[in-house]
């Protein structure tokens, strides 16, 4: 009994070690990140319905000095525009010209938490606001990655996911997967392939262009 005891103490012991391995190289990488751009597949499942809707675009991200801005062009099923900067998010829907507008106001730290997830955001950043689980090391597209699952810290943030799964690679600071669970059952599973890191990103990717048409709505 005591041998096994051991054992499970010299495991787990490991498994910290590897995590603060990984945290540590994401912070070195976190120190040179400036961008980063993908394409992605969203694939959204439904409980509720059993059902999945797949979405298709490219996203990038880039830091402006402590801010990071992000944009997601979507291209199927439906053209889409997400954009997030000064905190400010817009999703613009340019088949009905509509202008979704929300401002993080209190929420700032929050919104620019998740839009740092997986994608140039320090390990040291992460332990602060999440609990998190080395899974093992997994290669996806042919690339070492290591699996952490996250637990949120924050209780509201606990609402809106009761954890989230990424599979990045340590070394560029970026994931190439994630799963996003929410305690409705309903979850996002995100794929990024083509991923470049520290190329410079056109400027007309942050900037939403809508017509003199378009519909808004502010929140």
């Amino acid at each position: 009994m005591a041998a096994l005891m051991l054992a499970g103490l010299s495991a787990s012991a490991f498994a910290q070690d590897e995590l603060h391995k990984t945290l540590a190289q994401m912070d070195a990488a976190s120190a040179k990140f400036q961008s980063a751009q993908a394409d992605f597949e969203w694939d959204d499942f439904e409980a509720a319905v059993q059902q999945t809707d797949q979405q298709f675009g490219s996203i990038y991200f880039e830091h402006k000095g402590a801010e990071t801005r992000m944009a997601a062009m979507l291209t199927r099923p439906q053209a889409k525009q997400i954009v997030y900067m000064g905190g400010e998010l817009k999703l613009y829907e340019p088949n009905i010209d509509h202008l979704t507008e929300l401002t993080a106001g209190q929420n700032r730290a929050l919104y620019e938490s998740f839009t740092q997830l997986g994608f140039g955001g320090s390990g040291t950043e992460l332990e602060k606001n999440w609990t998190i689980t080395l899974q093992g090391h997994e290669k996806v597209d042919g690339i070492e990655t290591a699996r952490l699952d996250l637990v949120p810290k924050v209780a509201n943030v606990k609402n809106i996911y009761s954890h989230i799964t990424l599979w990045i690679d340590p070394v560029r600071d970026v994931s190439l997967k994630q799963q996003a669970f929410e305690p409705s059952g309903d979850y996002r599973t995100a794929h990024y392939t083509g991923i470049k890191v520290n190329e410079k990103i056109p400027a007309a990717v942050f900037i939403v262009k809508t017509t003199k048409k378009t519909t808004v709505l502010k929140k």
